[in-house]
């Protein structure tokens, strides 16, 4: 399944700084970065429930904000994308 996860973490103080750094780490090991606080993730359906588990165990949901958009091949094909950009496509081959 393809997602968009979005999060927004209060940084107002040391705990929320930290939260944010392992939220952040938490999505660059399950898909890419495409914005500061949006990353695209190609999952299996198993791994993507622990995924969210975890982050949802991350965050404080007094505080945080935390978005999972599902998107299927025809949604994900309409996708624009303007400016610059890193992404890879994660259904490519990759070449080391």
């Amino acid at each position: 399944m393809f997602v968009i996860v979005c999060y927004d973490v209060n940084t107002e103080d040391a705990a929320g700084r930290r939260r944010l750094r392992k939220v952040a780490k938490k999505c660059e090991s399950h898909g890419q970065r495409a914005q500061k606080s949006v990353f695209e993730c190609l999952l299996e359906t198993e791994r993507y429930l622990a995924f969210e588990a975890e982050l949802i165990r991350l965050i404080d949901k007094e505080k945080d904000q935390l978005r999972i958009y599902f998107l299927d091949e025809g949604s994900r094909k309409k996708t624009k994308q303007f400016g610059v950009t890193n992404l890879l496509d994660l259904e490519a081959p990759l070449v080391i």
